[in-house]
């Protein structure tokens, strides 16, 4: 008798072990929140949620992704709408708005760990062009710091059923030629001989305007560096400003929004200080070709900006 009480109880006790196993799995398995949710679970991101309804962007990340996404807090919207002069955010025009909050999301899943020393990304915001639209790119670089273009990543790594969220102290506007100059320390010495005191056009000016389409071949400092040691110049201020200006205004193209895909092998584009550069293109890439036959390679094709694009090349390119 005691023998068949104490077997039935050791029974009853395994199956309310199971239940309650079994109960409590269910009590602490959470549903994961995708990234809309997980912005309106975050209360210093109400401005970004109230953005994405307005620029009718919930659906969007709502879907599928993978997406990551670099979400501005309450305060970087707040700089962003005293800068730009708009009062509310319902002041900004909704096409306008919804560019921007595209230039915040890549297509993938980026956590912080994968992001690049230093490199180029593409968001999902776009420059409308000819034939296509072109995906605008993004600076991103780790260091001390997760950086993206000047955005700093204050959160990391906030993980979403359809993706990833980096929450940043800036919104990230939609960056000009010159904002790519800025943003990339490869492009330092250029930057110096665009604001070069005696130039007679305000090239930074011109390369930041809306409304100037542009291309640039842009040299890196150890393309600058070279063509130091080839002149026999200890610094860029070594260099006449009217010739440096000469070789500046070489690597412009002022009437368009030239990519790599555009460009074909044996085609002269005449730059904006008058002389042809030959193109030489084949499967290893793209690389011009000066009056005086010396030749540059692009080594970064196709960094998008609102207002043209930049190519980056490994030597500085001469007129004649």
């Amino acid at each position: 008798m005691n023998k068949y009480f104490f077997g039935m109880l050791l029974l009853f006790s395994a199956a309310l072990s199971f239940t309650a196993c079994k109960d409590g799995d269910d009590d602490t398995t959470p549903t994961a929140k995708n990234i809309v949710e997980t912005a309106q679970a975050t209360s210093d991101l109400s401005s970004l949620v109230a953005a994405l309804q307005r620029a009718d962007l919930v659906t969007t990340l709502n879907g599928a992704g993978p997406f990551t996404v670099f979400a501005p807090t309450n305060a970087a919207f707040a700089a962003f709408l005293q800068a730009n002069g708009f009062s509310k955010l319902e002041d900004v025009p909704v096409a306008t708005l919804k560019t921007i909050l595209l230039n915040h999301v890549l297509s993938g899943e980026v956590k912080a760990a994968a992001v690049p020393t230093a490199g180029y990304v593409n968001s999902l915001a776009t420059k409308i062009g000819a034939t296509t639209n072109y995906p605008i790119s993004l600076f991103a670089q780790k260091g001390t710091d997760v950086k993206i273009n000047d955005a700093k990543v204050v959160t990391a790594d906030v993980i979403a059923s359809n993706g990833v969220v980096h929450i940043v102290d800036k919104v990230i506007a939609i960056p000009t030629i010159v904002n790519h100059a800025l943003l990339n320390p490869e492009f330092s010495t250029l930057v110096a001989a665009l604001t070069t005191p005696g130039l007679s056009a305000n090239y930074v000016a011109i390369l930041s305007d809306p409304a100037i389409t542009s291309t640039v071949f842009a040299p890196t400092n150890a393309a600058f560096a070279a063509l130091l040691t080839e002149l026999g110049a200890t610094k860029l201020s070594d260099i006449p400003v009217a010739t440096l200006e000469q070789v500046l205004r070489y690597h412009v193209f002022l009437t368009g929004n030239v990519r790599s895909t555009d460009l074909v092998n044996g085609q002269q584009v005449t730059m904006l200080q008058g002389a042809k550069i030959t193109i030489e293109k084949n499967a290893s890439g793209v690389t011009l070709v000066d009056v005086k036959g010396h030749k540059a390679k692009v080594i970064i094709a196709d960094v998008q900006a609102g207002n043209g694009v930049v190519h980056a090349i490994d030597k500085v390119v001469l007129p004649q």
